[in-house]
C-alpha cells in the first residue's frame, strides 16, 4: 500500500462509523462492529467492519471480514466495491472526497492521461450553485411549508433550481427536475457540497423517486447553516427538523445521522444543543456529539422530539406547542434569549 492509501486508510478508519452509515446504510451498529450482509451493501449480518480497536481487541478499527465469502480488506476497498471503481486513483480520490481533503496537484504526464473535470466535485457544485434563484417565491419555499416550516430566517443558505440534473436510479433515465438546494459550508464560510432535494412538479412533495435526496461534495463535518454562531448552536440532521427547532438560534443541519456525529463546531461556542431524531441512528449521532463538545469544554445538550423528529412535532403540535416543548428543554438564559424575543430580531 502506497502511503497515500496507507494516509487515507487510517483516516477513515479514524471515522469507521460514519464511513459505514455513508458507504454501508444496509448495516447496524453492534456494539464494536458494523454489521451487514456483504462489502456490496446486501442486507444481512454476514460482513463485521471493527469501529473501535481496543487493547484486548484482535484486529484495527477499519479492518472488516466477511464470513461467508472469506473476503476481508480495509475501508478502502469497501469504497471501492461500493462505487464500483477500477483503479486506486480513483478510490483514493473517493476517499478525500468523503474526508473533504484536497486532491493531490496532477503532475502533466498524468494530467493529459486523465480528465480532471470527471472527478472535480467542486466545480459540479459551484456550477449547480450558479444555476439557482431565491427560495423566495419558489416552488423550494412551497415544499418548505408545506412541512410546516414558515418562519425562514437567515436563509441564504437555501435557493431552488428549476432544472437540477438528477442521475436515474434503478434502471430509470437521468432527468431534470426541481430542487431545493442547500449550500453546505465550512466554519470559514467556504462552500464545500449542496444537498439536493428533489421536489415533484408544484412543490409540495418530494419528487418520485427512490433517493429524492442527495449530496455533492466535501460533505463530512460540515454543515447548512442558518445564522452565524457566537457562543450557541443548535445542531440536527434534516434541513426541516432543523428550520422546525428555534428559527431565532443559531442553527447547522448536519444532512445525516452520520455528518451530525462528525460535525465540526466552531471554536467559541459554550453550548451546544443537539436536536435528536427518535431512532437509534439518531440517538447514537446525538450521543458521540455531545461527548465530543464536552470534551472541548463545551456544554451539551441534547433535545428530544416527542414523535419522531422535530419536523414531526411542529406538524402534529403546531408552533406555540412546539415552542413550549423546547423552552422546557433549553437553559432559562436562553428560553430568554432566543424564545421570548421577537421571531424578527435575530
Amino acid at each position: 500500500m502506497s502511503d497515500d492509501a496507507h494516509d487515507l486508510s487510517r483516516r477513515l478508519a479514524a471515522n469507521a462509523e460514519a464511513v459505514c452509515r455513508h458507504f454501508l446504510p444496509a448495516g447496524r451498529r453492534e456494539g464494536a462492529f458494523w454489521r451487514v450482509g456483504d462489502v456490496r451493501n446486501a442486507s444481512g449480518r454476514s460482513l463485521s467492519v471493527r469501529l473501535i480497536a481496543t487493547a484486548s481487541s484482535k484486529g484495527a478499527a477499519g479492518k472488516w471480514t466477511d464470513r461467508a465469502s472469506g473476503e476481508h480488506g480495509d475501508l478502502l476497498d469497501v469504497i471501492r466495491e461500493r462505487r464500483g471503481l477500477t483503479t486506486l486513483a480513483d478510490v483514493l480520490d473517493e476517499a478525500r472526497a468523503f474526508l473533504s481533503l484536497p486532491r493531490p496537484q496532477l503532475d502533466s504526464t498524468r494530467r493529459s492521461r486523465r480528465d480532471p473535470d470527471a472527478y472535480d466535485r467542486r466545480k459540479a457544485v459551484l456550477r449547480i450553485i450558479a444555476e439557482t434563484m431565491p427560495l423566495a417565491g419558489s416552488i423550494a419555499e412551497t415544499y418548505l411549508r408545506s412541512r410546516g416550516v414558515d418562519e425562514l430566517f437567515d436563509c441564504v443558505a437555501l435557493r431552488f433550481h428549476p432544472r437540477c440534473y438528477c442521475r436515474g436510479d434503478d434502471g430509470q433515465p437521468s432527468q431534470r427536475r426541481p430542487a431545493l438546494i442547500a449550500i453546505v459550508t465550512d466554519l470559514t464560510g467556504a462552500t464545500a457540497g449542496v444537498h439536493r432535494t428533489y421536489l415533484a412538479d408544484g412543490g409540495r412533495y418530494k419528487a418520485p423517486i427512490s433517493t429524492p435526496r442527495r449530496s455533492l461534495g466535501a460533505i463530512l463535518g460540515h454543515g447548512v447553516r442558518f445564522g452565524s454562531a457566537v457562543d450557541v448552536l443548535a445542531a440536527g440532521e434534516g434541513i426541516e427538523t432543523t428550520l422546525s427547532l428555534l428559527p431565532t438560534m443559531p442553527m447547522v443541519a448536519a444532512l445525516s445521522a452520520s455528518n451530525l456525529a462528525a460535525l465540526v463546531l466552531p471554536s467559541t461556542i459554550l453550548r451546544l444543543y443537539v436536536a435528536r431524531d427518535a431512532d437509534e441512528a439518531g440517538e447514537r449521532a446525538t450521543a458521540v456529539l455531545c461527548e465530543r463538545a464536552r470534551r472541548h469544554g463545551v456544554e451539551a445538550i441534547a433535545l428530544g422530539p416527542r414523535y419522531g423528529d422535530f419536523n414531526d412535532d411542529l406538524r402534529a403540535l403546531g408552533v406555540p406547542a412546539l415552542r413550549a416543548w423546547v423552552a422546557d428543554q433549553l437553559v432559562s438564559d436562553d428560553v430568554v434569549r432566543f424564545l421570548a424575543c421577537s421571531t424578527g430580531d435575530r
